[in-house]
């Protein structure tokens, strides 16, 4: 049997990306009665403890989800062994997932996007220089990556 679902959603800071997927993804999971878990990092140490981006808190808050207070962090080695999938928004953090990766790992490392079909291989760009349009842009990403890992979760259960 399959071990219950967890999975961590990176981007650079997370105050942008993470934390849209990881709420996108916690949302789809509790309409689809999935248990599973769901967290967020990222690869770099700018944001720690930081709330997210006011744009990303405003573009989650347009889908009924309040993420105010999540908290920044930065992925852990720990994180390789107490989640299932890591899951990185581009292909800078996959890259710096598979260095810091231990070789002891047993999270399956990946890109986000490649568990929607006909998406595989394309990355979740980053809003943080553009306006609110660039987050409905990434909010949209992201929660077809949710559904899409959803359904994957759930069709093996």
């Amino acid at each position: 049997m399959e071990p219950r679902p967890s999975v961590l959603f990176v981007c650079l800071g997370n105050i942008c990306r993470s934390p849209l997927a990881e709420a996108a993804f916690r949302r789809r999971a509790a309409e689809a009665g999935l248990c599973a878990d769901a967290d967020s990092a990222g690869t770099a140490d700018y944001h720690v403890g930081s709330p997210p981006d006011e744009r990303s808190i405003a573009e989650a808050a347009r889908h009924g989800i309040d993420i105010a207070n999540y908290k920044g962090r930065q992925v852990l080695m720990r994180d390789f062994m107490r989640f299932t999938h890591i899951l990185a928004l581009d292909h800078s953090n996959l890259e710096n997932l598979q260095r810091l990766a231990p070789p002891d790992a047993t999270a399956r490392v990946g890109l986000l996007m490649d568990a929607v079909p006909g998406r595989e291989g394309a990355a979740v760009a980053d809003p943080y220089y553009g306006g609110e349009e660039n987050f409905r842009d990434t909010w949209e990403d992201v929660d077809m990556a949710a559904k899409a890992l959803v359904e994957r979760f759930t069709d093996r259960a």
